[in-house]
């Protein structure tokens, strides 16, 4: 088994296989400095999604041989190791490694680009695409813009809205707005009673997202009419060229006001970035068909490798 060196950062402790440890706000620096040197374009590495669904999804991690480790024990899979590319046969010595702690072998993220560059990860996993999780990149200023024809229904929406609510505001999201954007999310999940385990999951997140929002340098903005939370967007920079965008909410009673908060966060965010990962559909196809009708640049497409050695 992979005996672990003391690792340290800045002075932080930082957990070594075998050992894991829960996300801490005094981990976010390392773990985004991994993040924007080897840059992984799924949200799934930024430290704001790490943290604020740890609890939900059973997330822990830890450094294997200088590369961070993420542990799913929801899905008893561990996320592909964050630094230097590993081979085939170092993952699969990992897979080893994990299975004498009591672990799952069994690796989920791995890209496309990695499948088709090392073929013979086959000799050890059995290799499936797991297109739910795919995850959606758009281009910030085409979404800032929403320029052509197959945009069009997108325009008109928001010009109903502004047509409908002239004194709308746009402003930043901060902790004046937090209870009325529970609020918000409240009544969505009443909306859909009884309520599936996944809006209860990401309700907690959506508030751990608030009461650790300075320190996970999360922003944000908020949509109001007449001084009421009609949409609201949470995103943090992911990447050299990538903001996330972990949360979004609307009210349907406010008729676009979906896609006024869309447009407005690629607006607030052009200029601050290239590309802007809107997360995953699940599998929803309604998700799915909204996240398809704004064109995205390009699908990240994940697979799962089960460990067979």
């Amino acid at each position: 088994m992979y005996r672990p060196e003391t690792v340290a950062c800045h002075g932080i402790q930082i957990p070594a296989f075998p050992e894991f440890s829960r996300f801490m706000p005094e981990h976010r620096e390392f773990i985004r400095s991994r993040a924007f040197e080897f840059n992984p374009m799924s949200c799934e590495y930024n430290f704001a999604n790490l943290f604020v669904w740890q609890d939900a999804c059973r997330l822990s991690w830890t450094v294997y041989r200088d590369r961070v480790l993420v542990y799913d024990g929801l899905e008893h899979s561990a996320f592909m190791p964050l630094g230097p590319e590993i081979l085939p046969e170092g993952l699969a010595d990992l897979s080893c490694d994990m299975k004498k702690s009591g672990l799952s072998g069994n690796f989920c993220l791995a890209g496309r680009e990695y499948i088709e560059k090392f073929p013979e990860i086959e000799k050890y996993y059995r290799v499936t695409e797991d297109p739910d999780h795919a995850e959606y990149i758009y281009e910030t200023e085409k979404l800032s813009v929403l320029a052509g024809v197959k945009l069009h229904k997108k325009r008109n929406l928001i010009s109903q809205f502004k047509r409908l609510w002239p004194d709308f505001k746009i402003c930043m999201l901060d902790k004046n707005y937090f209870a009325r954007a529970l609020e918000l999310c409240t009544k969505m999940m009443n909306r859909h009673r009884p309520s599936l385990a996944t809006l209860d999951q990401e309700f907690c997140a959506i508030k751990k997202a608030f009461d650790n929002f300075d320190e996970l340098e999360l922003q944000g903005l908020v949509l109001l009419v007449e001084n009421r939370v009609a949409a609201f967007c949470i995103f943090s920079l992911s990447g050299p060229m990538v903001y996330d965008i972990q949360f979004e909410k609307s009210d349907p009673d406010f008729k676009g006001a979906a896609q006024v908060i869309n447009q407005e966060t690629a607006r607030y965010l052009c200029g601050r970035c290239r590309f802007l990962n809107r997360e995953q559909d699940l599998g929803i196809k309604g998700l799915r068909q909204a996240k398809m009708s704004y064109e995205p640049f390009r699908l990240i497409t994940p697979y799962n490798l089960m460990f067979i050695a």
